[in-house]
C-alpha cells in the first residue's frame, strides 16, 4: 500500500510540475526567423488544464494568421509544437519568465528565440487598396481540374456593361494566399485593383491547402498547380461577364513558369504576362540565383566561383538519385571532396569551416531536395512550353532581380518565343526593380520587407499599357 501511495504521489508531483510549466508557457510569444529575409513568427499557447496545452501560429509578415498547430506539449525537454500541413516544428526551452530559446525546422533548422509579447500586427503598406472601389468584388469557389481540390478565390468585376477581358493571377513559389501576401505586402491585391480599374475582370485564388482552399500543398508539384489554373480558366469561361475571347494568365515567378505550361495545352487563351517567370532550365537559374544572392550578402567572388560547381553537383546528386541511402552517401562524398580541395578562408566565408556546419548543410539539403515540389521544379525546362505558345506574350523582369537574373532569363524567353507561333510578344527589363518589382536601393532579398512600395507604378503601368494595346 505504501508503495502504491509513493508512486501515486510521484505521479501527482510530476503532473503538478507539468501544469506549472504549462502556465509558464501560455500566452503570446513572438520571434524572428532569418532564412535569408527576416520573418516574424508568433505562437499563441493556451493552457487546456491537466498539463495539456494547445497552440496556433501567425506569420504576420506573410499575413498568415491562425495557422493550425497539430501537436503542442511540454515535457522534460521543454516545448514542442508541430505543424504537419507545413512540415514544420518548433522546439524550445523556457529561460526565465519571458524568453523561450529554441529551433524552428521546416526542411532546415533555424534558431528561433521567442519573447513574450502582446498581439502582433502586420505592417501597413501604403499601396494596399482601400474602399470605395469602382468595381465589384465577390468571394467565389470552384474546382481544380482535379475535382478533389476546391479553390477559394476573389473575382473583381469592373462597373458597366460587359463582357470584359479577364486575367487569372498565378502566385509564385511557396504557400501563398490569393493576395500573394509576403511581409505585409499584398502584390496581387494591388495588381487586381489596378487591372480592374483598367476594365479587366481579375480572378485570384488561395493556393491549394492555403486559406480557404482545400488540398495538400506539401505534396503538390508545379504540375498540380497547373491543374488548379485550368480550373480557374474553366470558372472564368462560366461567367457571363467574361469576354471568352480575351482570357489571359498573369504569373509571377513560379507562376510565370506555370502559365506557359497551361497555355501550351489550350487554344482558348488570348495572352500571358510573365513577371520574372523562368526562361531557362531551373538548374541554370538556381546556379545564377545562388551566385547573385551570395554576392549581395558580401561573399567574395573567389568563394562564389568555388561554391557554384559544388552546389550544382549536389543538386544533381540529390535530385537524380532515387535511392535515399545512395543519395546521402554521394552527397557526403561530394562535400568531403569540396572541403578537401577548397581553401579554409573560402570555406569560412561559406560557413563550411567545421564538421558541425557540414552536418547541418547535408541534413538541410537532403530534406529540401527530397520534397516532391523541388524534385519536379529542379528538373524543369521552360523552353519546350514557351516554344509551343500561340497566344500573345509579355515577359518582364526587374533589372535588379537577384532571384531570376534578367539578362540570362529574358534572353532565354526571347529565344524560345522566336521558335513559337505567337505573332505578338515582347520582353522587357524594367530598370531598378527587384524580384517583387519594387524600386530597390540595396536590392537584396532582405530589403523586400524594408521597402514600403508593394509594386512599382512603373511595372503596373507597363503591364497596363501592353494589355490596353494588345488585349482591350
Amino acid at each position: 500500500m505504501r508503495k502504491l501511495i509513493l508512486v501515486q504521489s510521484l505521479i501527482l508531483a510530476a503532473l503538478a510540475a507539468v501544469a506549472q510549466n504549462a502556465g509558464s508557457y501560455t500566452g503570446t510569444w513572438e520571434g524572428k526567423l532569418n532564412p535569408g529575409v527576416e520573418l516574424r513568427i508568433v505562437f499563441h499557447i493556451k493552457d487546456e488544464g491537466a498539463g495539456r496545452i494547445s497552440a496556433s501560429a501567425d506569420s504576420p509578415d506573410q499575413s498568415a494568421f491562425g495557422l493550425k498547430c497539430d501537436t503542442a506539449y511540454i515535457d522534460a525537454n521543454g516545448l514542442t509544437i508541430e505543424m504537419k500541413s507545413l512540415r514544420a516544428s518548433y522546439r524550445g526551452k523556457l529561460v526565465g519568465d519571458t524568453l523561450i530559446e529554441g529551433v524552428f525546422n521546416q526542411g532546415m533548422d533555424l534558431p528561433l528565440n521567442l519573447k513574450k509579447a502582446g498581439k502582433a500586427t502586420a505592417k501597413i503598406r501604403p499601396q494596399t487598396p482601400k474602399p470605395p472601389f469602382p468595381y465589384t468584388s465577390e468571394d467565389v469557389n470552384y474546382d481544380s481540374k482535379n475535382p478533389s481540390v476546391k479553390l477559394a478565390a476573389t473575382i473583381t468585376i469592373p462597373q458597366g456593361k460587359g463582357p470584359f477581358p479577364a486575367a487569372l493571377l498565378i502566385t509564385g513559389s511557396g504557400p501563398q494566399n490569393r493576395d500573394e501576401e509576403l511581409m505585409g505586402h499584398k502584390p496581387f491585391e494591388v495588381l487586381a485593383d489596378y487591372l480592374s480599374r483598367q476594365g479587366f475582370i481579375v480572378l485570384r485564388a488561395d493556393d491549394r491547402g492555403v486559406g480557404k482552399s482545400t488540398g495538400d500543398f506539401s505534396n503538390a508539384t508545379s504540375a498540380d498547380f497547373a491543374d488548379d489554373v485550368h480550373g480557374g480558366i474553366e470558372y472564368l469561361l462560366s461567367r457571363p461577364e467574361v469576354d471568352r475571347k480575351k482570357i489571359g494568365l498573369i504569373g509571377h515567378s513560379e507562376g510565370g513558369m506555370i502559365a506557359p505550361m497551361v497555355a501550351a495545352t489550350r487554344k482558348d487563351l488570348d495572352y500571358l504576362v510573365l513577371m520574372a517567370g523562368p526562361g531557362v532550365k531551373i538548374t541554370r537559374l538556381m546556379e545564377a540565383q545562388n551566385a547573385a544572392v551570395l554576392k549581395s550578402s558580401g561573399v567574395s567572388e573567389a568563394a562564389i566561383i568555388a561554391y557554384i560547381p559544388f552546389y550544382s553537383k549536389m543538386m544533381s546528386v540529390l535530385v537524380n538519385e532515387t535511392d535515399s541511402e545512395k543519395a546521402s552517401a554521394a552527397a557526403r562524398n561530394t562535400l568531403q571532396q569540396f572541403v578537401s580541395k577548397t581553401d579554409t578562408a573560402l570555406l569560412s566565408e561559406l560557413n563550411l569551416k567545421d564538421t558541425s556546419s557540414h552536418s547541418t548543410l547535408l541534413k538541410t539539403m537532403d530534406q529540401q531536395f527530397r520534397t516532391p515540389w523541388l524534385k519536379y521544379f529542379l528538373k524543369f525546362d521552360p523552353e519546350p512550353y514557351l516554344s509551343k505558345l500561340k497566344c500573345k506574350v509579355l515577359a518582364i523582369n526587374g533589372g535588379k532581380d537577384i532571384q531570376v537574373l534578367p539578362s540570362q532569363n529574358l534572353s532565354g524567353i526571347e529565344k524560345a518565343l522566336r521558335k513559337s507561333k505567337t505573332k505578338t510578344w515582347e520582353v522587357a527589363e524594367l530598370p531598378g526593380l527587384n524580384h517583387l518589382f519594387q524600386q530597390c536601393t540595396k536590392c537584396t532579398v532582405q530589403e523586400y520587407q524594408e521597402i514600403e512600395e508593394t509594386i512599382s507604378p512603373v511595372a503596373l503601368e507597363y503591364i497596363g499599357k501592353w494589355l490596353n494595346a494588345h488585349v482591350k
